[in-house]
This record gives structure tokens, C-alpha cells and sequence, in this order.
């Protein structure tokens, strides 16, 4: 008797697996967004600001008051955005030292960058593996880095807490977000 018990405890949990087939939480596909083209870049880049002149692979708007190029070569497969900050001249060794030390810890994703005598703030990627919500943090910490130089030179998207900065650059993130929703 024993025995037939301890045979029919054991095959029990097989009795009720059957009957009661395991629940596959569902989750949501992942959002695939399309590849990043010069028009997608074009049609987000003008729902920051309406007023973005195009020309060839180039787009020139301003976001928060601060002048942004962006230079796109889907043959080469790169974008680059850029915000002029100061000339060259005058630049100390101590000042680019200075630069090159930010790039490495605070600069983020935006880097300083120097061509054609003048000190940038630029974020380069490639184009085609791009996604909306990359591209407005990219620009979001390209104009930061511009702000920022000469004192924290941070692309501040993250902060040690404490300041107002992180939630400053949430609430700018979120309501560029917004502007390009179906994007």
C-alpha cells in the first residue's frame, strides 16, 4: 500500500503538468525602428525645429538657442553632429589637456573635437544602426558639452545626484521625444 502511494505521489506533479499546461507571460515584441536614412534624420531633426535648412547631406537648426550641423553619409555610413564652441586661438596646452580628460569621463557620448580652428562639440555614429531616442540623447549632450565648457565639461546625461541637472536633461529628453513620436 505504501508502495502504490508513494508511486502515485511521485507521478502526480506528471498528472497535473499535463492538465495544467505552464503560463508563457506575454511580452510585447521589441520595437524595431527602421534603419536610419538622411530623410528619417531629416523628419526628426525638423521636429525639433521647423525651420532646419537642409542642403545635400547637411542639416543646420538650432536646439535650445545653441546653432547644430549635422553632416550624414549613408555611403559611408556615419553622421556627425556638431556645435561650434570657441577658436582655437588662444587654446593652452593646460586647455586641451583639460579637453581631452573630459572626452575620456564627462563627456559621455559627445565629444570635443578641433578642425578647422575651431574647439566643437560633436557626436558622431554610425547612420544606419541609429535610433531616434540615441540621436536626441547624442544631441542632447553635443549642446551640453558646448554649455558646459570651461567648467564642468559634462555632456550631462548622468550626474552623481544632488542637482538639478539630471532632472533638466529628463524633462528636455522627454519633451524632444514627443515632438517626433511617430518617428
Amino acid at each position: 500500500m505504501i508502495r502504490a502511494l508513494t508511486i502515485a505521489l511521485a507521478l502526480l506533479p506528471l498528472g497535473l503538468h499535463a492538465q495544467n499546461p505552464p503560463v508563457t507571460p506575454i511580452v510585447p515584441p521589441p520595437v524595431i525602428e527602421p534603419a536610419m536614412t538622411l530623410a528619417r534624420l531629416a523628419a526628426i531633426v525638423e521636429s525639433i525645429d521647423p525651420d532646419v535648412v537642409a542642403q545635400g547631406p547637411a542639416l543646420e537648426f538650432t536646439l535650445e538657442g545653441i546653432p547644430v550641423i549635422i553632416i550624414a553619409d549613408p555611403r559611408a555610413d556615419r553622421m556627425r553632429a556638431m556645435v561650434p564652441i570657441a577658436s582655437v586661438e588662444g587654446l593652452s596646452s593646460d586647455d586641451l589637456l583639460r579637453l581631452m580628460q573630459a572626452n575620456f569621463d564627462t563627456a559621455l557620448d559627445a565629444r570635443y573635437a578641433v578642425a578647422h580652428g575651431r574647439l566643437w562639440g560633436v557626436f558622431i555614429y554610425p547612420l544606419s544602426p541609429l535610433q531616434r531616442d540615441q540621436l536626441l540623447s547624442g544631441l542632447i549632450q553635443t549642446i551640453n558639452v558646448a554649455r558646459t565648457y570651461g567648467q564642468t565639461f559634462t555632456g550631462g546625461a548622468q550626474h552623481f545626484g544632488g542637482g538639478d541637472s539630471g532632472g533638466i536633461y529628463r524633462e528636455l529628453f522627454e519633451e524632444l521625444k514627443k515632438k517626433g513620436e511617430a518617428l
